[in-house]
């Protein structure tokens, strides 16, 4: 008799622009994947302050599933981005809205915090890299700034780790997602307790960390109704997006993952944290992985840029798709404006267009006057960060890159990809452009015995997905200009 028909998987997968359902199907060893349901993720202010649209969010959930119709599926797990947060009041509800971590309320935060505890205790205590949208910063913003909804709260939970409480009625916080706070001890894998006593904030309120791969539950009978999703198991993927993505490949033993989106993330996979002088100096994070890995990596301003002055043309009546904006690019003169992608001004600007002119002008760069400048300029920038980052990382973990993996949505612009091996002098393979929906669905395929190994599971990715190469062309005119974007960075991700 044929044996009966695996049953497929559902990952959601939350990003800064955007949230889908992707519904996956494993069969003689291909992963298939078709994308159920695809919604904006569009914060909201109010207040303010900037929000995360959170019981919308949660509608666009419901939706899915409903869209399912009498599927049997062998489990659910959500990803989403990391740093910010959810508290839950005693009857476990939403206290408010999630601040989005582009909120100001963090503004100089960072810098309060590392008067009353030295750097190095911080990093000793974390291996987390230092940025001012932390989850550390945030949860001491509010102790000072909204003293009383902290104290009414009982819980604190990651994004990905709201759903699944939502999904589920447990309450816990998986370990990459977890690590994001930087209030998370990399090699105990537990809460860093003492270091947040001395800043004075509730060590009660996080919730118990998990491993990617837990079974969190069963679908709660409310929302399964007389479905066929009655029952459905629920697993903790790697939570954090990153985490996800870099799940789905390998990029270790010479080989680095860039994972190309609203952010970059630029890495390498290792067996345990690098905490050091150097990784401190160079202000590196150590991120937790699946089976026990550590995803050393160090984050970039990545694609925003571009987003934003798109959003910023279509302001203007100047509608633009990416692709048309490639095309600018591709015909525009080469180095003529580089700004630090991780300056602070990048961060929040009121205009992107505004701040790249402004850093331009600092710079004494001349200002750029077409799109296609624009474009070049971000893409150029990004290249000439990743090289940078790049050399860096191989000085903090030992260990030579032959190789850059570009994973992520980011991975099928093909001009960055070749600009980024040009910049860098290595290969580049990029995709799948669906790492982060693959790796959130092979830890669930581990998790209920579909695979036997990460490797396996990895395996089973790079048959199904085609990747791209890029070799490097010209690397001349990169290595000329190098010191020169070199000089203009220095900003509080350097």
């Amino acid at each position: 008799m044929p044996s009966p028909p695996v049953k497929p998987y559902l990952a959601f997968d939350f990003g800064a622009q955007s949230g889908r359902a992707v519904l996956a199907r494993l069969h003689s060893g291909i992963l298939t994947t078709e994308e159920i349901h695809r919604f904006p993720n569009d914060p909201v202010e109010y207040g303010g302050a900037l929000h995360w649209d959170m019981p919308r969010l949660w509608f666009e959930v419901r939706s899915a599933l409903s869209r399912l119709g009498e599927v049997e599926l062998a489990g659910i797990g959500v990803d989403a981005w990391g740093v910010d947060y959810a508290l839950l009041g005693e009857q476990g509800e939403l206290l408010q809205n999630p601040y989005h971590y582009r909120d100001r309320r963090t503004d100089g935060v960072m810098e309060e915090v590392l008067r009353k505890i030295d750097r190095e205790k911080i990093y000793q205590a974390t291996g987390i890299q230092f940025m001012p949208i932390n989850t550390l910063y945030q949860l001491f913003a509010a102790r000072r700034q909204t003293p009383k909804l902290l104290a009414a709260a009982k819980y604190l939970l990651t994004i990905p780790d709201l759903f699944h409480y939502w999904l589920t009625g447990n309450a816990v916080c998986e370990f990459t997602a977890a690590t994001t706070t930087q209030m998370v001890d990399p090699v105990k894998h537990a809460w860093a307790t003492g270091l947040m006593q001395s800043l004075e904030l509730p060590v009660h309120l996080p919730s118990p960390i998990v491993e990617p791969g837990s079974i969190i539950g069963t679908l709660l009978p409310d929302i399964a109704g007389h479905s066929s999703l009655a029952g459905t198991t629920i697993i903790a993927p790697a939570c954090h997006d990153t985490g996800s993505a870099v799940a789905a490949i390998s990029a270790r033993d010479g080989i680095a993952f860039l994972s190309s989106g609203t952010w970059s993330l630029v890495g390498t996979e290792l067996d345990s944290p690098v905490i050091t002088s150097d990784a401190l100096r160079l202000n590196f994070t150590n991120e937790g992985g699946v089976n026990g890995t550590t995803r050393l990596l160090k984050n970039v301003m990545g694609l925003w840029m571009l987003q934003e002055c798109r959003r910023s043309w279509l302001a203007e009546g100047l509608s633009y798709d990416y692709r048309e904006l490639i095309d600018l690019a591709t015909g525009e003169a080469t180095f003529r404006h580089l700004v630090d992608p991780d300056d602070q001004s990048f961060l929040r600007p009121p205009d992107i267009l505004t701040a790249i002119n402004q850093f331009c002008t600092r710079t004494h760069q001349p200002v750029p006057q077409k799109l296609g400048a624009y474009v070049r300029a971000v893409l150029e920038s990004l290249a000439f960060k990743y090289r940078l980052v790049l050399r860096n990382l191989e000085q903090v973990s030992g260990k030579h890159i032959a190789q850059i993996r570009i994973i992520g949505g980011g991975s099928k612009n093909r001009l960055l990809n070749q600009l980024t091996a040009d910049a860098t002098g290595r290969t580049v393979v990029a995709g799948p452009a669906e790492a982060t929906a693959l790796g959130n669905v092979a830890i669930q395929i581990l998790a209920t015995g579909g695979a036997t190994s990460l490797r396996e599971v990895r395996d089973i990715v790079d048959r199904s997905f085609p990747t791209e190469v890029f070799e490097p062309l010209e690397t001349g005119e990169w290595e000329r200009h190098a010191k020169r974007f070199e000089q203009y960075c220095g900003g509080i991700y350097a």
